[in-house]
């Protein structure tokens, strides 16, 4: 940017948190480039100190962090992935919820409970489209998003309009990990993925809200993953463990969306479709406290499953569920 004329101090860079933990100095300095920091203002967001600049036609605030509000230009950088009930991230996130309050992410995240706010789809989407609203009272001018391989490598850059080019980074993701299939099945076996990615149950979750995408109702999903630092999020576990059931912690998330809890209510309405069995390195007593099934091997549970749902019964294997996304052909 300094090539194309722009002066430093007239740059700040926004590292947009939403209801997430402060960076460290340590952490700015890796994401923006030991060089671009030493030349350029880096913060967090602060939801404390912001410009009410209106409100969506579902009544979420439009509480943008003052810095952001008050820019004259506007340039939101990420990736694109799907986001199970955001529809994927990028794009206008930057804006919604990344530099926005609590208050405002509350409103829009407790739509997460309805129907059309799943992986995959925008068109639609409750939770998408008041995103994509909140951005016109704080226009992004420029979104750079990017997505990555496997490995974490670039492997498609979109730039431009914050829909259109969004969209166009969407596409490429769906060519890369979006797989067609006929039907749901009866069990779908789901793994996060291996080491390290299901060193928890908060972790491992992710490959269970793809999963059920791929099962029929009253089906069964084994979810595979060691688990073997146990739930993994203090928040998360406070649910998952004190909750009276599935149904309440739904209840929850309506009034109260936190951050772990979210994970919690995910869980939660898969069961209210499928039974969840969960082939992990946790106590089997502890593993049945949280409403999930468990088993010490795949086999064990597949035959479970197969004495539940029939010897004849369809099963589907999703190896990386964490980010391969089933959709049924139309």
């Amino acid at each position: 940017m300094w090539e194309a004329g722009a002066d430093p101090d007239d740059v700040t860079i926004v590292f947009a948190l939403g209801i997430h933990r402060k960076h460290t100095q340590d952490e700015m300095k890796k994401l923006a480039g030991e060089d671009v920091f030493k030349k350029v203002r880096c913060i967090d967001s602060d939801s404390e100190n912001f410009i009410h600049m209106g409100d969506t036609r579902l009544g979420t605030p439009v509480d943008i962090t003052r810095v952001v509000a008050e820019a004259d230009f506007r340039i939101g950088i990420g990736n694109i992935e799907y986001h199970y009930f955001a529809g994927y991230s990028g794009g206008a996130k930057a804006i919604m919820p990344g530099v926005s309050t609590k208050a405002a992410i509350q409103s829009n995240h407790s739509r997460m409970v309805q129907s059309e706010a799943e992986a995959g789809k925008l068109d639609g989407n409750p939770v998408r489209e008041d995103i994509e609203e909140a951005v016109k009272y704080c226009p992004l001018h420029f979104i750079l998003n990017v997505v990555l391989d496997e490995h974490k490598e670039i492997v498609h850059a979109a730039a431009g309009h914050y829909i259109e080019a969004h969209r166009e980074g969407c596409k490429f993701l769906d060519k890369l990990y979006r797989k067609d299939i006929k039907e749901k099945a009866d069990i779908v076996i789901a793994s996060q993925g291996g080491s390290p990615k299901d060193l928890n149950l908060y972790q491992t979750q992710k490959a269970l809200d793809n999963a059920k995408h791929a099962v029929r109702k009253d089906g069964v999903i084994i979810l595979v993953g060691s688990c073997k630092e146990g739930l993994g999020e203090e928040v998360f576990e406070e649910w998952m463990t004190k909750s009276s059931s599935p149904a309440s912690m739904i209840e929850r998330i309506q009034k109260d969306f936190r951050l772990g809890g979210h994970k919690a209510a995910a869980i939660a309405m898969v069961l209210e479709d499928a039974d969840i069995y969960l082939v992990s390195e946790m106590e089997p007593g502890f593993v049945k406290s949280i409403f999930l099934q468990p088993f010490a091997t795949v086999q064990d549970a597949l035959n479970a499953a197969l004495a539940k749902m029939g010897e004849d019964a369809s099963v589907l294997v999703m190896p990386s569920a964490g980010s391969t996304l089933p959709v049924i052909l139309r």
